[in-house]
């Protein structure tokens, strides 16, 4: 069975109040973003900050967002760890919450051993044991890893293999590789400042950081392109750009979490070793929200 990702899913943060996670308030924001047309929500991603959490709070987290995303609203899931066993084990536990996906990124920790091949029997291992469809997360700017073309197009025949998250912002790898995909496949584009491009080459939506404190901006550019409006599409994009730029290379997931306290929803800290914004970078990440006209006196 084919399972169609199209449209903006954000990719949400994990609340913490102190050094505890606080479901309460990611059911807060969730209640809150339910009122933007996404297309659904990633728990556990890199901007959920997965690696900090135990399986217990994994759990729980994914329980409360299946519990208050809206009629509609698809929950992917990160579920990986280093290794195989690992990975399909938890793939398995989390959908018992009847997740739509395992947003699933490659195995990074003996780099040198995790060519092509290994990256293949890994994501074949699981997706033939999978309970739920599986996306594959190529994000080499964090992992150090990257998923070849040729792989992704050997995978996309998988029945059970539904997509990709590309957070690698290369348009060159989505050139060389749409043209050759199964048709049922998705790849849903990780890197905001490319969404447009992404878009024009043949992506079917994307899974951002960004949505998670712009979702009407996010939505309405997805939507401007299927319009086909390109002047204010590509005016929209360049605002976002600055965005993208803030919550992914200047501030990460501190200046995502505190934007997000600025507009409305819950950021609160990160979790240890990761520190929040200092004041300089407080100051510089209003100034952005300002510019783009997300912060307004």
């Amino acid at each position: 069975m084919h399972h169609s990702f199209k449209g903006i899913f954000a990719a949400l943060t994990t609340p913490f109040i102190g050094d505890e996670i606080s479901p309460e308030k990611l059911k807060e924001n969730i209640q809150k973003y339910n009122s933007f047309d996404l297309a659904g929500y990633v728990i556990l991603g890199s901007s959920g900050e997965s690696v900090y959490l135990s399986d217990k709070e994994s759990e729980e987290l994914v329980q409360t967002a299946k519990k208050t995303a809206s009629q509609g609203k698809k929950i992917i899931v990160g579920t990986a760890r280093e290794s195989t066993k690992g990975t399909l084990e938890f793939t398995n536990r989390m959908a018992d919450f009847d997740i739509d996906a395992a947003l699933i990124r490659t195995p990074s920790y003996f780099k040198s051993r995790m060519d092509q091949e290994a990256l293949k029997k890994h994501y074949l291992t699981i997706a033939d044991k999978s309970e739920v469809p599986v996306l594959i997360y190529n994000n080499p700017r964090i992992t150090g890893i990257s998923v070849d073309s040729e792989l992704i197009t050997e995978l996309s025949d998988h029945p059970n293999i539904t997509g990709i998250k590309d957070s690698s912002g290369n348009l060159a790898f989505l050139e060389e590789t749409i043209p050759h995909i199964d048709s049922h496949f998705n790849f849903l584009l990780g890197a905001g400042s490319v969404l447009l491009l992404g878009l024009k080459l043949g992506a079917s939506g994307g899974i951002l950081g960004m949505a998670s404190a712009a979702p009407a901006q996010c939505v309405k550019l997805y939507n401007l392109f299927l319009e086909r409006q390109m002047d204010e599409a590509a005016e929209l994009q360049l605002d976002l750009i600055h965005l993208n730029k803030a919550v992914v290379d200047t501030f990460g997931i501190p200046g995502l979490k505190y934007a997000l306290d600025l507009l409305g929803f819950y950021g609160g800290p990160p979790r240890l070793p990761l520190l929040p914004l200092d004041e300089k970078g407080k100051r510089e990440m209003e100034a952005i929200l300002s510019k783009i006209g997300l912060l307004t006196e």
